[in-house]
């Protein structure tokens, strides 16, 4: 049965809002719990941008059963690797086992704001697999001494360490990067549902791992005005992904989705309250390989009565697949 989660998305609420969201997350049901890690979100009608690991510290301590996840942390630019492996193994301490770190190749969005330029995709792939790499030696234990083609590291250590350290999930999104994954990770990340990436994954070393994709939808008893909220926050997803890992402003989502309608919006993401719209949204991940799932409630300001219809109605339907 595929386990169901629920998404923190910083882009649309606040750090302590977040962390209300995902206690009432915790009181529905849901299965597990993930986190973006934005500098930026993609609209500015979005509206926020929280330092996640933060909000994740909270969350570990305000919470008590829910697994919490980057969905995902790009340890390449913004965050050297030694820096993401000691915030990772604290967030572990701190949710007493019940962290996973989900890494990715990033977005120019997050990434441009250190003034380091934005490299190429097999460039990027590459600095991914070193910081796996010294991510992996630090959890170790022991020192770390690296220079390697994108990193150096000297003489590093973690002094405070979990007996079991987070597993590693890679965000994936093309052939070259879930055969990456099937090296590297405990578990595959994507957000199509493509039976390729998980045969990619599996042939390359991720057979009978897990495998987690994420769905946004957009509950709300008025489905025209659940529409019109999601074309206005969530019209970005309509690109491919390669195109949105290459835009670097708010300004340059919206230019690139400007001709995308409400319908255009509709039809990739389900809105209103018909359980079986969402069910249908969720049903061909699991057609794919993916053993989990975790939904975006597009808005904010609509966390609460999303959790109440996924307590009463919706986790229970999904549950059946």
């Amino acid at each position: 049965m595929v386990r169901i989660g629920y998404t923190m998305m910083t882009e649309q609420a606040g750090p302590a809002e977040l962390v209300e969201h995902v206690v009432g997350a915790e009181r529905a049901g849901f299965d597990f719990s993930v986190t973006s890690d934005h500098f930026f979100p993609w609209l500015d009608a979005q509206g926020h941008a929280p330092y996640a690991w933060s909000v994740l510290g909270a969350a570990a301590q305000a919470t008590e059963r829910i697994p919490l996840m980057t969905y995902v942390t790009c340890p390449t630019i913004r965050y050297h690797p030694a820096v993401v492996a000691q915030k990772a193994a604290t967030v572990q301490l701190l949710s007493g086992g019940r962290f996973r770190l989900g890494l990715g190749s990033g977005e120019n969005l997050n990434e441009h704001v250190v003034g380091a330029g934005w490299p190429a995709a097999s460039v990027r792939h590459e600095m991914l697999e070193e910081a796996v790499e010294i991510i992996r030696a630090l959890f170790s234990g022991g020192y770390v001494t690296h220079h390697g083609t994108h990193y150096d590291v000297e003489h590093a250590k973690l002094w405070d360490l979990p007996e079991k350290v987070p597993p590693i999930g890679v965000a994936a999104s093309g052939p070259r990067s879930a055969a990456l994954a099937g090296r590297v990770a405990d578990l595959l990340i994507a957000t199509d549902p493509e039976a390729a990436l998980t045969r990619d994954f599996a042939s390359a070393g991720g057979a009978g791992k897990p495998v987690v994709g994420q769905v946004p939808v957009a509950f709300g008893r008025d489905r025209d005005e659940a529409v019109t909220r999601a074309h206005e926050q969530f019209r970005w997803n309509v690109n491919p992904w390669p195109v949105n890992a290459e835009i670097p402003t708010t300004k340059g989502f919206a230019g690139a989705t400007s001709t995308a309608t409400p319908d255009d919006v509709a039809s990739a993401v389900p809105c209103g309250d018909d359980v079986g719209a969402f069910v249908d949204a969720v049903r061909p991940y699991v057609q794919a390989g993916f053993t989990e799932v975790a939904l975006i409630q597009v808005g904010g300001d609509q966390q609460a009565p999303f959790l109440e219809w996924a307590r009463t109605e919706l986790l229970p339907a999904l549950r059946e697949l």
